[in-house]
């Protein structure tokens, strides 16, 4: 199908968030999609809320893992299994504005675009507070977003006909920064709109609230993905943490 956008879900234990998640697509005003939801394996009820959502919608396909392997595998079952020309990206305890793939899409085809994000807010695990916008810039490139890892996960689309097939590097944790990396190290630079079209829950306990946690993971893919010196790498890192200070301030 013409310009059918694939979105890619993880699941893990996320039977209290999932529903608005998969609602929130169900929602949107662009029609052309499908959900790919994969399962690494939960305890909880997550398998069978997702399997329920998959029986009554067509365009939604649930993906049941047998052994849990991680978040970047789990994403790549998903890739793999995708029809579309484009590939969006929604974690489970985050969800979507209902006109962010309509505006998105046209921004991307209006402008020949191949990868792009959006701004994006975040917000408590209740939702009862609502945190500063992260807006999105205009454009970031490799070297930019080395100083800045400002791109939300849950914002990205990305044109596969332009890029070519690409899957998450099997890391432990950032594998979404070292992904939009390898992408722009072949020349694609990452294009901002600048609505905020997503809420990013801040789940307590999750790696993305471990803020000790992220620091280590960015360095790692400095060093270990990226293979940068040490002193390139710390050049970096400083203008990352001022950057992550201005995006809370």
């Amino acid at each position: 199908m013409k310009n059918l956008v694939s979105i890619i879900t993880p699941t893990f234990n996320s039977s209290r968030y999932i529903e608005k998640c998969i609602v929130s697509v169900i929602s949107q005003s662009y029609t052309n999609w499908e959900l790919i939801l994969v399962d690494d394996d939960s305890t909880d009820k997550t398998q069978q809320i997702i399997t329920k959502y998959s029986r009554k919608f067509k365009k939604i396909k649930s993906i049941i893992l047998n052994k849990n392997s991680g978040v970047a595998n789990a994403r790549n079952v998903a890739i793999q299994n995708s029809k579309g020309r484009f590939i969006a990206f929604l974690d489970s305890d985050d969800y979507w504005h209902k006109d962010k793939l309509s505006l998105q899409l046209d921004f991307m085809i209006k402008n020949n675009f191949a990868f792009t994000f959006t701004s994006y807010q975040p917000i408590s695990n209740d939702e009862k507070k609502k945190y500063r916008i992260i807006h999105a810039p205009k454009k970031m490139n490799y070297d930019k977003y080395l100083k800045n890892t400002i791109i939300g996960c849950l914002t990205v689309v990305i044109d596969k006909e332009k890029t070519g097939k690409f899957l998450m590097p099997n890391i432990n944790s950032s594998q979404d920064m070292a992904l939009w990396l390898n992408l722009m190290k072949k020349g694609f630079v990452a294009y901002g709109l600048k609505l905020n079209l997503a809420s990013y829950r801040i789940v307590k306990g999750s790696n993305t609230s471990n803020k000790f946690k992220a620091i280590k993971d960015v360095w790692f893919v400095y060093r270990q993905h990226e293979n940068l010196n040490f002193i390139y790498s710390l050049w970096c890192f400083t203008f990352y943490v001022i950057n992550a200070i201005r995006k809370r301030i």
